[in-house]
């Protein structure tokens, strides 16, 4: 699952339901952008050239948000997407580790990302891993452009 959880509304019902799916020798490949990210709140998909290029925008308040969202012109659409499929759904690597943990998922891989790997074909960029220096957990996800995990059930 690519760039999947970050939009579901009960991230814990649905890896509590991945497990009636997953073999009990299978491997689940998670990978997500954190919710605090520069651009995890996708705003890249606005069509304001300012608020698309604006890191962290996403991170205001709710109402602010929106607000703002509606003086770039951004058409109802845009901005019920934002809302309510990224901004109410947003994930952090914390979050989903414990998640991991409540469903009883062992994460036998994970690696963070500063450059993701995508970002070479989408914008020629060579994937950096996240710096050791920034890898401290209550600061690397507003560093991270994804993280990457391998899960199995225990």
């Amino acid at each position: 699952m690519k760039d999947t959880i970050e939009h579901i509304q009960d991230q814990n019902k649905l890896m509590s339901q991945m497990r009636t799916w997953l073999k009990s020798e299978g491997v689940i490949f998670q990978a997500f952008p954190p919710w605090v990210n520069p651009f995890g709140g996708h705003q890249q998909m606005c069509k304001s050239r300012v608020l698309s290029r604006l890191p962290w925008l996403h991170l205001l308040p709710r109402s602010m948000y929106r607000g703002i969202l509606a003086l770039f012109g951004e058409n109802k659409s845009t901005i019920n997407s934002l809302i309510h499929e990224v901004y109410d759904t947003g994930i952090s690597s914390n979050r989903f580790f414990g998640i991991c943990k409540r469903n009883q998922y062992a994460i036998i891989h994970s690696r963070f990302y500063f450059i993701n790997p995508h970002y070479e074909i989408k914008f020629s960029l060579k994937p950096r891993k996240l710096w050791g220096i920034f890898n401290i957990p209550i600061i690397r996800d507003f560093y991270t452009t994804t993280v990457y995990c391998l899960l199995i059930k225990i």
